[in-house]
């Protein structure tokens, strides 16, 4: 059995350079337009251009010369890749047909994120993500006027007094819960389809700490008390701009795992596994996508890879 990828989460895999120093630079804008080797991510809401494919071909983000594309409706400079600098592009519908009136081509991070390589990846989530905020963000939060994209994408300025506004991200944790006997908890949640199951997770509140969210979310989720809590790994979700904090918590002493009671409001049903029960259940149960945080850290604790339809292995004996 191959081992999958454990060394960091799918969207944060990619190596690329943010390159910050140029974000101010007035002069870069016309110098990346002139440049031969400048390339622009395409964006179409909240989808990406996805290269044809063709016999032998990987599949991989259409990056175009900006010479070759319509103008954009907002540019952000996104970094390097390797000697590539690199920019999103968003465009509405009329331009974007014109980039590419194929409507399969332009693909959501669902879709696309599972084939592309991880620095691809990389520049299709910060993509999706600047694009989301920008979208969000047309107007001042202190006076309601309008606002404009300055520092090549990375802030907005109020045209009125002239405040800058700066993407933020909201974190969220999301939690491996285990057993003294290093069973699993999953929830089905009441937005699911049905017999979907994953960990647990919810936003950090004001003023909380990670490992306090943790707990409080546990215990309102599943009616549990857990301690035992560490910091795992992270992963940007950018629809609509959340940071997955991925921890692994234990029961508390002397609590009894058949105590778990969901919540009946976001959490319909709770259920223990084992890793041979979650084996012989998969036919009953939908685990999460293969690019998410949650699909990554259930391999961490199985030991073992998920395959595409979502179905795991039999647990290996050595």
């Amino acid at each position: 059995m191959t081992d999958p990828d454990l060394s960091a989460p799918p969207f944060a895999r990619a190596v690329i350079d943010r390159d910050a120093v140029e974000r101010d630079d007035p002069a870069f804008a016309a110098r990346f337009d002139a440049d031969p080797a400048s390339r622009v991510v395409a964006v179409r809401g909240h989808r990406v251009l996805i290269s044809e494919r063709v016999e032998g071909s990987e599949p991989a983000l259409e990056l175009r010369h900006p010479a070759d594309l319509p103008a954009p409706t907002l540019r952000c400079y996104l970094g390097r890749d390797g000697d590539t600098p690199v920019e999103l592009r968003v465009f509405d519908d009329a331009a974007a047909d014109l980039i590419e009136p194929e409507a399969a081509r332009w693909q959501g991070l669902r879709t696309a994120a599972p084939v592309l390589t991880a620095n691809h990846t990389g520049l299709a989530v910060e993509s999706i993500a600047l694009a989301n905020w920008h979208a969000g963000h047309a107007f001042c939060p202190r006076c309601g006027a309008p606002t404009e994209p300055v520092q090549a994408g990375w802030a907005r300025r109020c045209e009125r007094e002239g405040n800058l506004v700066f993407p933020r991200t909201d974190p969220a944790v999301i939690v491996i819960v285990t057993d003294d006997d290093d069973r699993l908890l999953l929830g089905s949640n009441a937005l699911w389809e049905q017999r979907r199951f994953s960990l647990l997770a919810g936003f950090v509140e004001p003023g909380e700490s990670l490992e306090s969210a943790v707990v409080r979310e546990i215990g309102e989720e599943a009616g549990l008390v857990v301690d035992r809590v560490e910091y795992v790994a992270s992963q940007p979700w950018p629809l609509p701009a959340s940071l997955m904090l991925g921890f692994t918590a234990r029961l508390a002493p002397g609590v009894d795992p058949a105590a778990a009671k969901p919540d009946g409001d976001e959490i319909l049903e709770l259920r223990w596994f084992t890793r041979n029960e979650i084996t012989a259940a998969f036919d009953g149960v939908v685990l999460p996508g293969e690019t998410s945080i949650a699909r990554w850290l259930i391999e961490r604790w199985y030991g073992g890879p998920i395959d595409p339809e979502g179905r795991l292995p039999a647990w290996p004996t050595s």
